[in-house]
């Protein structure tokens, strides 16, 4: 009887010993916690990020990902501030906070799109289809000297006087609506979204790409930014979350109808048969030429910040291979 109570108690013992070991003490691994900023609320720009988080990329990588919307005063200032490690960003408008006194700790680390998809959409047979028709018309602005300087660019390169377009301040948030009442004639939009509702609404348009006209303007737009001091302190884990993201990313580019349910999920409010159509569009986009998703070329990165010197649209000088970085980026 000594025996079996003894046997008995061993065999409680190594159960004991063996659930603790597998339970870590009743406690399991914590992951490790990252906040990531939109830029907006959540489109086909976003896709990849929201398949990471469905389909258990970033809980592979031992990561809780948290992904919100922008506070008013920006996504970039909240990365800045360390109050979130990662959000979307975008070349040309980034110039402002990584420049001047108040600069910003933070860096592009990966571009979620390969080329610049953005353009002006206007009604079709208008003469808008080139940048010269833009003369006499309605172009609704923000009033932004980048966007004002690109928009004169293109119109000069394509012989035209920019002084005769008709600058009107923009109130435009249904892009398809404006056009149709006619309140302004030239809308700049990014095509895998605003340019995807308009074939949905069966809006019969014309449209050029600003990187079709002048190759300065194929920059990156949008990208992630991430916040250098975390950055720099925790490598391996920055390191971690664009690896589940690429791998998000790359998923929607093989996969564009589950992706677009993926998101519909994450974001049920959206037009699903918008969101499908875009997708298909954007599976096309994330990686396109390159060779690998994220990729940001040095020579297409410079490029358009030394347009952006020469134009004097900087606080200050802009500096060769300033704002990015490819370090944080797996082969």
């Amino acid at each position: 009887m000594k025996k079996i109570i003894a046997l008995a108690l061993a065999l409680v013992l190594t159960i004991a010993v063996f659930a603790g070991c597998g339970s870590d003490n009743g406690k399991t691994a914590e992951k490790e916690k990252i906040t990531f900023v939109l830029d907006w609320t959540p489109n086909t720009n976003h896709t990849g990020l929201y398949v990471a988080e469905e389909k258990g990329y970033f809980d592979e990588a031992g990561l809780e990902v948290n992904i919100v919307q922008p506070p008013e005063d920006g996504a970039e200032a909240l990365v800045g501030s360390g109050k979130a490690q990662f959000c979307v960003g975008f070349q040309d408008t980034m110039i402002s906070a990584i420049t001047g006194k108040n600069a910003l700790p933070i860096t592009a680390v990966a571009a979620i799109l390969q080329h610049n998809t953005s353009g002006i959409i206007s009604r079709k047979g208008e003469g808008m289809d080139r940048p010269k028709g833009l003369e006499g018309k309605k172009y609704a602005t923000w009033d932004i000297p980048i966007e004002k300087a690109t928009l004169k660019q293109v119109v000069e390169d394509d012989k035209g006087d920019f002084s005769k377009v008709k600058l009107i301040p923009s109130t435009v948030t249904d892009e398809v609506s404006a056009l149709k009442s006619k309140s302004v004639d030239a809308i700049w939009i990014f095509y895998g979204w605003a340019g995807i509702a308009a074939e949905q609404a069966k809006l019969d348009t014309d449209y050029f790409a600003f990187k079709d006209i002048n190759p300065v303007f194929d920059y990156y737009t949008p990208v992630i930014l991430g916040n250098n001091d975390w950055m720099s302190k925790n490598p391996d884990t920055a390191k971690k979350f664009l690896a589940a993201v690429k791998k998000g990313y790359e998923f929607a580019t093989e996969n564009p109808d589950d992706a677009a349910d993926i998101l519909c999920k994450a974001a049920p409010e959206l037009d699903k048969e918008l969101v499908k159509a875009s997708q298909k569009y954007m599976a096309k986009q994330y990686i396109a030429d390159s060779e690998s998703w994220g990729y940001i070329d040095p020579a297409r990165w410079n490029a358009f910040y030394n347009w952006i010197n020469k134009n004097k649209l900087s606080e200050e000088a802009l500096k060769e291979n300033q704002g990015f970085t490819n370090d944080y980026l797996g082969k």
